[in-house]
């Protein structure tokens, strides 16, 4: 979506909830999937091109109940789609629809590309149907192009989300035999991919959305392991996996060694082929938090709260971007714009927010401790300097103190964008180890996971 909005492209968003917009941000457009046919028929009028990667999450025991929800995510939502754009007076031009590598089934070592036909197996079936209701769009004049997605590598959620905290225990290790192959791609691929594929009419047909040099669990591990500095000697044996998932155990134990032969026919540029440098890239940390010594210099701009209120952590996070200053501080007019910078697992969401920003303005926010645990936000707005930095500061919420200045300096035809919070933790010596095993950790990943979607919506260096 971010990268969309980068490319110039208006964005429509078909959500199950219209509290799903707080996710999305103030540039994308909501249109709700239990509205009536005919309402989304009119929306699809409007769009030159449709991107559906709908589809429940995989993990979990396959009862009869969830592999039902598995088909009707994935088929059932395409169809419906597909349904309207038969309506449609002006039909989209493209629909790039998702799919999935288990298309192949369980090939063992056996190279498969595009020209290779689908596997035995439930997923197998379920991409089988997939992607014939997305093909039904093409005797209607659309593009067709499906995305056999392998196993995506990004900051937030997919498989590392599970895999990490396991590894960082020391836990880590192969599942089974370790021999069954793992077809990785890193988000940023994907994104790219799907980019290209909405102007680049050469996209068509099923496109496998993996990097070109796909890995033995075994090697997943072992890279995994050495990028967070942790053995990887707990073998994890078949009988438990299927003693624990039951039939979804194949996802991990069985594997398909797959190659893009259809994106490099293309020419299509991978940002990332090898697997170290794309673990290192999603597991690095962008922000830098230490803890204040006594007397620190304290900012002047800040000087009457933070003396009321004092800080005991420095946090400093920078990110380069290719826009200008102005165009980059517009983004953050709009409180709405939270809501892609944030972890969709902290669920936050503006409640209150005024108008027009300006000192004194306060903006209350709903989000979620541990994912679960409400929790109330209250900012005050306590300087506001168009196109140079502004100043918030929180009056109600988690932190005995919360200050947060976001400055945004010229450099080089771009702009740097430095985030400066001091902050302290409530309930003394237990706030201060609250800090060092869970606080520090998730403002880094927060801050990390900020950097790389303000760069996905208006781009940077690597």
């Amino acid at each position: 979506m971010l990268r969309l909005l980068r490319d110039g492209h208006e964005v429509v968003a078909w959500v199950r909830s219209l509290s799903q917009r707080d996710l999305l941000g103030a540039e994308v457009e909501t249109s709700l999937v239990g509205a009536a046919d005919d309402e989304l028929t009119r929306t699809l009028e409007r769009c030159d091109a449709v991107v559906n990667l709908a589809g429940a999450p995989v993990v979990g025991r396959w009862t009869t109940a969830r592999k039902k929800v598995l088909f009707d995510s994935r088929v059932g939502v395409t169809s419906r789609l597909v349904r309207a754009m038969s309506r449609a007076s002006t039909k989209p031009r493209v629909l790039i629809s998702g799919s999935a590598i288990g298309y192949y089934g369980d090939r063992g070592g056996e190279p498969v590309d595009e020209n290779t036909g689908p596997g035995a197996g439930f997923l197998a079936g379920v991409a089988v149907a997939w992607e014939a209701a997305a093909r039904a769009a093409e005797p209607l004049g659309v593009r067709v192009v499906m995305i056999r997605t392998g196993v995506v590598l990004g900051r937030e959620g997919g498989v590392l989300a599970r895999l990490v905290p396991i590894f960082r225990l020391g836990l880590g290790g192969p599942l089974g035999t370790g021999n069954q192959y793992v077809s990785w791609v890193h988000l940023d691929d994907v994104v790219s991919v799907i980019a290209a594929a909405l102007v680049d009419e050469r996209y068509a047909g099923p496109i496998n959305m993996t990097a070109p040099n796909a890995v033995t669990n075994a090697e997943l591990t072992r890279v995994l392991g050495r990028a967070l500095g942790r053995p990887t000697v707990v073998r994890v044996p078949a009988m438990t996996l299927r003693l624990v998932l039951g039939q979804s155990a194949s996802m991990l134990l069985e594997g398909q060694r797959v190659e893009p032969a259809r994106l490099l026919a293309l020419g299509y540029p991978f940002e990332l082929v090898d697997l170290a440098a794309a673990l290192a890239d999603v597991l690095a940390c962008h922000a830098d938090i230490h803890r204040l010594g006594r007397g620190a210099t304290l900012p002047v701009a800040g000087a009457s709260y933070l003396e009321e209120r004092k800080p005991s952590y420095e946090l400093t996070a920078r990110t380069v971007l290719d826009a200008p200053p102005e165009r980059a501080f517009s983004f953050f007019t709009h409180p709405e714009n939270l809501g892609p910078l944030t972890p969709s697992q902290i669920g936050l969401a503006v409640e209150t927010a005024p108008s027009e920003m300006s000192p004194g303005a306060r903006v209350d926010l709903r989000l979620r401790s541990g994912r679960r645990i409400p929790l109330r936000w209250t900012t005050c707005i306590e300087s506001w300097e168009p196109g140079r930095r502004f100043v918030d500061s929180q009056l109600r919420g988690p932190y005995s103190s919360w200050w947060h200045e976001h400055s945004f300096r010229a450099a080089d035809g771009r702009t740097v964008m430095t985030d400066h919070v001091l902050y302290s933790v409530p309930f003394g010596i237990l706030g201060r180890l609250a800090n060092r095993l869970f606080v520090a950790p998730s403002l880094r990943r927060i801050f990390s996971f900020r950097r790389d979607a303000i760069r996905l919506r208006f781009g940077g260096p690597a």
